[in-house]
Parts: structure tokens; C-alpha cells; sequence
């Protein structure tokens, strides 16, 4: 079991974590697909975007920014659709981001964390497409890393070195949150980073908008009233 009152800070993945991405990347592509009169299923949508994301993250690639990944992932879905996108649907991806929403208990449990613990993102996005979504989480962050400021895509052990860095902490002072196996916990918790997996997905199946994983978390709860009920 963790003993909680060691960290100094909290750190989250924002994606999936406090924003329910899964639910805006379904929200803008079915109704592309619905208004090109193709079918797909939710699980479907979400496996391929992971697996397009996944490769147009790879650090053997040279860094382009968040938001141009999401371009070139509609790419792909319109070449495996077998028809040539407009830019409005090139764009569907990018310009949703802003209006993706927290899940229920996110605002709640930062507002209670903060009591307690500096916060920070270190997350795979724009700092612009991020600034979007800083008006839903309602709460003041102590720092924010994003992919762009380090110029590397988690799971590069890279982003969460240069968070370090930044807060000016030990890696046995950080709690990071997160519900990606694949981007977040394997990788800090290579680094020694004491990790809380948050799975958003337990009472679904697949892995869905993140590469399947295997990874060793020090604390798994369902959602993040669990966690701070579990703090306090």
C-alpha cells in the first residue's frame, strides 16, 4: 500500500485521466462517419486511432506537434475509408478538442488534491490545445509539461525526466496519476515515479484509445473520488 503523505506532488495525464477523451474522439468521428454514411463500432473508432497515434508518436519520427497528429490520423481514417477528406474533416479532430469534457468527479478531486498537494500535467498535447481544456479543469496548476515544451511523446521516459526537472523534485517526491498503461505508468514507473493507475475502463472491454500494455502500478482505482476518498 502507498503511504500517501510522502509525495510532495500529484501529476496527471490529462486524456483519458481528467478529460474523457474517449467520449470526444467518438463524438467528432461519428459524425463524420454518419454523415458519410459509414459504419463503425465505438471499439473500432477507438482501436484505430490508438494504433495511428501510436505510430505518428514514435520517437524515431521527428517531433510535429499534437495537433498535426491529429490531422494525419484523419488522414489515415479517411485512406483506410477509401475517400479523400475535405478540410473541415481533417480539422474535425483538432478543433474538438477544446469542447472535450472532464469526466464527473475530475474538478471535485483537484479541488480536494490541491488542499493537500502542488499539481501538475505532463501530457501529449499543444500548449494552445491545451489552454482549451484548462477552462473545464477549474483548478490553478503548479506546473504543466507538454509534449511540445519537451518536444517527445510519452512514453519517453524524457517528458516525465523534464517534469522533474522542472518541479525541482526527487522522483520519490511525485505521485503521477494516469489511466494509460502504455504512455504513463511503464515508463514512470521505470524511473522510480510511484504511479496510480486510474482505469477508466474497467467496466469496459479492449484497451481503447491506448496501445494495449503491461504494466505493474503501485495503486489501481476505478476513478478519482476513489483515489481521494482513499487520500483524506
Amino acid at each position: 500500500m502507498l503511504e500517501l503523505n510522502q509525495f510532495e506532488v500529484v501529476s496527471f495525464d490529462c486524456y483519458g485521466t481528467l478529460i474523457d477523451w474517449e467520449r470526444g474522439i467518438l463524438s467528432a468521428l461519428k459524425q463524420l462517419l454518419s454523415n458519410r454514411e459509414i459504419d463503425f463500432t465505438d471499439d473500432g473508432i477507438l482501436e484505430l486511432f490508438a494504433e495511428y497515434e501510436s505510430e505518428l508518436e514514435n520517437p524515431n519520427n521527428p517531433y510535429i506537434r499534437y495537433g498535426e497528429i491529429l490531422q494525419e490520423i484523419m488522414k489515415k481514417f479517411c485512406q483506410k475509408l477509401n475517400y479523400a477528406p475535405t478540410e473541415t474533416e481533417i480539422n474535425c479532430l483538432v478543433d474538438s478538442v477544446k469542447n472535450w469534457q472532464p469526466f464527473p468527479d475530475t474538478v471535485a478531486a483537484l479541488e480536494a488534491l490541491k488542499q493537500k498537494y502542488k499539481l501538475a500535467v505532463i501530457s501529449n498535447i499543444d500548449d494552445d490545445l491545451f489552454a482549451g481544456t484548462a477552462k473545464h479543469l477549474k483548478v490553478e496548476l503548479d506546473w504543466l509539461i507538454t509534449a511540445e515544451q519537451v518536444r517527445s511523446y510519452k512514453p519517453s521516459t524524457r517528458n516525465f525526466e523534464i517534469a522533474l526537472e522542472t518541479m525541482g523534485i526527487s522522483a520519490d517526491k511525485l505521485l503521477h496519476v494516469a489511466q494509460s498503461i502504455y504512455h504513463d505508468i511503464v515508463p514512470a514507473a521505470s524511473m522510480g515515479i510511484s504511479t496510480v493507475w486510474v482505469n477508466r475502463r474497467h467496466d469496459k472491454t479492449g484497451s481503447g484509445a491506448t496501445m494495449p500494455a503491461r504494466g505493474k502500478p503501485d495503486l489501481e482505482v476505478p476513478d478519482l473520488k476513489t483515489l481521494v476518498e482513499m487520500i483524506r
